[in-house]
């Protein structure tokens, strides 16, 4: 399948900063119309492959294109296709929230895009701050208003770089429905976040990264039965447990043991030395392995 196909297509990337190599030979096709997840721990080069993504950093080797479009020698094109929400808080402080919106859709020529302005800052409760001066918004409303201007020009393909950090429960809970939307819409969604939970119940697709390079790409089903870690939550009727269980369980600050086990053979073993050793368990719970547990489990391995 061929670069034009894809609504985000990536080979063999590198880029070095000085003595850090941010990206290492990365590879990824995304395909119209997916939601796709980007994970990685802090340094792993998330933030490096948006910038060459949106133009702001040239790789050192290596090609990137949206929706087919080289986004060196076709980045007119390019930008167009691309809608980016950044993690930074940037706003200019001498416009309203309405102002910005059409200003940014002067950016990419667009006249009479008021319907969608007005449409966009409805879903994203930002109608009622239409005529605030955008230094007067909170931290919440200023991070709605970068999406609003990711979203004004309609693009086919948009990513979402942390979006959700430090905002509050609804803002995130009407965020993504939006998103959602959108992307049942036919919008190709690339996300990051640090939240693998909003990951794993949004994205069909995910790939890992660490130290540049990709070290897991999957379909979000499949990555989590990578793993055969499970947890046991036990309350129990003593403070202590036995010698040899010490070193396996872990207190939670509510006072409850957890356990991880391979399987239930490895559970009933742990039971039947609490039963010898007299200990009671007065309440259990069993949690299947989530994003969480195989994130940390490639990026240990890795």
């Amino acid at each position: 399948m061929n670069a034009a196909a894809h609504a985000i297509s990536v080979h063999n990337l590198r880029k070095r900063f000085r003595t850090t190599q941010a990206l290492d030979g990365v590879s990824l096709d995304i395909q119209p119309g997916e939601f796709f997840g980007l994970l990685g721990p802090n340094g792993a080069g998330k933030t490096t492959l948006i910038s060459i993504l949106a133009g702001l950093t040239r790789a050192d080797s290596g090609s990137a294109s949206i929706m087919g479009h080289d986004v060196v020698a076709g980045y007119r094109k390019a930008r167009r296709a691309l809608g980016v929400v950044p993690q930074e808080l940037v706003y200019d402080p001498f416009f309203n929230v309405r102002e910005t919106l059409h200003i940014q859709s002067g950016y990419f020529g667009l006249k009479h895009n008021d319907a969608w302005i007005d449409e966009i800052m409805h879903h994203l409760d930002l109608t009622p701050h239409a005529s605030k001066n955008t230094q007067s918004l909170s931290g919440g409303m200023k991070r709605r208003l970068l999406v609003a201007q990711a979203l004004v020009h309609k693009p086919p393909v948009i990513v979402l770089d942390e979006p959700t950090a430090g905002v509050d429960v609804d803002l995130r809970r009407s965020l993504w429905e939006f998103v959602s939307r959108l992307n049942r819409e036919g919008h190709t969604i690339l996300l990051t976040t640090h939240y693998l939970e909003e990951a794993e119940a949004l994205c069909g697709r995910i790939a890992m990264l660490k130290s540049g390079r990709v070290v897991a790409a999957d379909t979000t089903r499949n990555l989590l039965r990578l793993t055969n870690e499970h947890c046991a939550q036990l309350r129990l009727d003593r403070e202590t447990v036995p010698l040899a269980w010490q070193k396996r369980l872990q207190r939670d600050a509510d006072g409850c043991w957890r356990l991880n086990f391979g399987d239930y053979a490895d559970l009933e073993s742990l039971l039947a030395d609490l039963r010898a050793d007299d200990v009671r368990v007065l309440e259990m719970h069993l949690r299947e392995p989530d994003l969480e547990d195989v994130f940390t489990d490639i990026m240990k391995r890795t």
